[in-house]
């Protein structure tokens, strides 16, 4: 990469993390603040699902605003949204207040997270660049799932809960900061028969299809990994403490594969890349109900952390090179629903199967599933016809 575009890239990335500290913060505080208030685990639960709930819904309209407007407008009304949800948690730091925080902080954060990749993939040229973007870009979450709790958690202790929300409320004017200036690339109309349509009409390509379902295929197993770790630990005797520390290893080795990728972008093809990480989760979910010990249960995490961790740049990746350049908001909010949508549902899911059958059978299911579906991702082919360049506004 130029150094013009690692500028303009560590830009986006701060803002990313700034929106999305905002809201990973809420996401531990609120449901903290609720217990301590007396509130049911029950309506913590809701409280927590309703930060993925907003997404599910505004996803589709989110891509296809971004389609129109490009990257600042939809950042400016990110933050907007984010800094008036987290505003009333200040003013008034009550439950029902905090659902609606909840709620904006994650349509605000869903919104921005789409208008940014849709900027960066557009900033890349060729399937090289868009790889080595993604794979910075997949840093972000990793830098702001750690920041946003840790800085809430010690404001907390230190000054209480209004002055964490307060701090909170500041990070997503630190967003526009970061992209106030940059450039809009130019609007880009569809080509003769080219028609805009409705979003499914993206499904019609057999090739999208592939990639939606591998996407929530794995995406499923980092919620998978996730939900019933802790399951498996509890009952295996572990600690809390260790317990964590198993999944920081895991989230720790996914950020690692994800510096190390854009050094190897030239040598890497999407379809290897997803199918290896998917026989390679396989494998490894089918050995977790077998293992005892914290190093074992670290170890098969660290390694699927490093399968799971190469995914999501080579999904990217993928999807801009097959989606028509006017279209691209659309299919990220297509992506961005069904994750969200995901993160909702299967927990609930995996419990209950877990409570039927096991948590180890939950394993070999989900092991089972991912290694049948393997040959999707094989035959991936991510490259299109849609290959106009990137043009920018003077």
């Amino acid at each position: 990469m130029n150094p013009t575009l690692r500028t303009e890239l560590a830009r986006l990335i701060a803002a990313q993390i700034c929106l999305h500290a905002c809201m990973t913060g809420f996401r531990m505080a609120a449901p903290l603040m609720a217990l301590r208030e007396g509130y049911s685990p029950a309506a913590v639960g809701m409280l927590l699902a309703l930060f993925a709930l907003a997404p599910v819904f505004m996803a589709l309209p989110s891509g296809r605003y971004a389609d129109r407007r490009g990257l600042k407008k939809p950042v400016l009304l990110s933050v907007g949204i984010a800094s008036f949800g987290a505003a009333l948690a200040v003013l008034f730091p009550v439950f029902i207040v905090l659902c609606v925080t909840a709620l904006t902080c994650g349509a605000a954060t869903g919104l921005a997270m789409i208008a940014l990749q849709r900027h960066v993939g557009r900033m890349a040229n060729g399937p090289i660049e868009l790889k080595q973007v993604f794979s910075w870009m997949a840093i972000g979450p990793s830098i702001s799932n750690f920041l946003g709790p840790f800085a809430a958690g010690v404001v907390i202790d230190t000054f209480g809960f209004r002055a964490s929300f307060l701090l909170l409320a500041l990070l997503p004017s630190l967003a526009w900061y970061w992209v106030r200036h940059t450039v809009e690339h130019e609007p880009v109309a569809a080509k003769p028969g080219e028609s805009r349509g409705s979003s499914w009409e993206l499904l019609r390509d057999k090739g999208f299809r592939q990639l939606m379902v591998l996407n929530w295929m794995l995406s499923s197993c980092w919620d998978v990994h996730t939900f019933l770790v802790p399951v498996l630990g509890h009952e295996r005797g572990l600690s809390a403490t260790v317990i964590g520390t198993i999944l920081g290893a895991f989230a720790l080795a996914a950020t690692a594969i994800r510096l190390l990728i854009p050094l190897l972008a030239a040598h890497l093809r999407e379809s290897v890349v997803i199918g290896s990480a998917m026989c390679a989760t396989a494998v490894l979910f089918a050995g977790y109900p077998f293992v005892h010990s914290a190093w074992a249960m670290g170890t098969l995490s660290v390694l699927l952390g490093l399968a799971l961790g190469t995914v999501q740049p080579m999904i990217m990746s993928s999807l801009h090179q097959m989606t028509p350049h006017h279209r691209q908001g659309e299919a990220l909010g297509l992506r961005a629903m069904a994750i969200n949508g995901s993160s909702v549902v299967m927990p609930l899911l995996f419990g209950t199967a877990g409570a039927l059958v096991g948590v180890g059978s939950v394993f070999w299911l989900v092991g089972a599933a991912v290694g049948l579906g393997s040959p999707l991702a094989w035959t991936l082919r991510p490259e299109s016809t849609h290959e106009d360049p990137p043009q920018r506004s003077p």
